[in-house]
């Protein structure tokens, strides 16, 4: 794979404050490329620093194999990016912002190819309508259209689910998986919901205060077939301390909401149930779910969202 953006040993201050701190990652060209970290982390000053909107105190970017500094104007008109909300016209139609997006980038382009990038969102059928009457989803839509309209191999999107609700959410995603597989985009994004970072990404870094403290691909970090599984009983307590003495002594993580948590294969699961039965436990619920909330917080506060008895 080709590298689409190469940070080394990027470093940021604001007076004493170090924002970003000894920061090297690589985006691979065609990947989906997950940017995660608490609120404070040092996500979107690194997204400004790669979009040239500040300077870093010191290190390198290369993006599609050039320096940054050097080549600013040749890398930036391959570039789309939002950060944070999209600001448009919002007394103009979505396809009057199209155009004068289009001005501004210095690029002609043709009536039909402005209508098909509608088309591709689903919104060609509003293409005349004002923008404020759009909903907050509908016009984060119109944002990525603008974003995209001089046809950039590199998008970065800094939050780009932010306030909207979940049919938002899931429109944005699979706009998202459609830029990635059927148009062979690159992606950079920062995201605070995990779960839609499963969902979409193939890679990813997690930082914080401004440092790296994990990167690779969501496969290899985040084995899917390891869950934590919240049990719920008559009583967790006494549940726990029979689960220490027993032969699942090893699964055992600790307790939280009135739940003993275990971690293991999920094949693991039917096994697990009939020991509970042969130990006489009152057994109200047993949720498997992915562990990756578990494993963010374990790397960015240093313990898990579990309490251990």
């Amino acid at each position: 794979m080709v590298p689409i953006i190469e940070v080394k040993h990027l470093t940021k201050y604001f007076r004493d404050l170090r924002a970003v701190n000894d920061l090297s990652f690589t985006v691979q060209e065609g990947q989906v490329y997950g940017f995660l970290g608490q609120n404070g982390a040092g996500k979107s000053t690194t997204i400004r620093m790669l979009l040239t909107l500040i300077k870093p105190t010191s290190g390198s970017i290369e993006i599609f194999g050039l320096d940054l500094q050097k080549h600013r104007k040749e890398i930036l008109r391959q570039v789309g990016a939002i950060i944070e909300r999209p600001d448009l016209y919002k007394y103009l139609t979505a396809l009057e912002n199209l155009r004068i997006f289009a001005a501004m980038s210095g690029i002609k382009i043709s009536e039909k190819k402005l209508m098909d990038q509608l088309a591709m969102v689903g919104l060609e059928q509003r293409a005349h309508s004002k923008v404020k009457t759009y909903s907050q989803g509908n016009e984060t839509t119109v944002g990525y259209c603008d974003s995209l309209v001089h046809d950039p191999k590199l998008i970065i999107l800094d939050e780009p689910t932010n306030g909207l609700d979940p049919q938002g959410i899931a429109d944005i995603r699979n706009l998202i998986l459609m830029l990635s597989r059927e148009m062979h985009k690159t992606l950079l994004i920062s995201s605070h919901l995990l779960s839609e970072m499963e969902l979409i990404a193939d890679s990813m870094i997690i930082i914080d205060k401004g440092k790296k403290l994990v990167e690779g691909k969501v496969n290899e970090l985040f084995d899917p077939a390891e869950t934590i599984v919240e049990l719920k009983t008559t009583d967790d307590s006494e549940t726990y301390n029979k689960l220490l003495q027993s032969s699942l002594k090893g699964f055992v993580q600790g307790r939280r909401n009135d739940c003993v948590l275990l971690k293991l294969h999920r094949n693991k699961v039917p096994e697990v149930m009939k020991e509970l039965v042969s130990m006489d436990v009152n057994v109200i619920s047993l949720h498997s779910k992915h562990s990756l909330e578990d494993y963010f917080l374990s790397l960015t506060t240093g313990q898990s969202n579990v309490e251990i008895a």
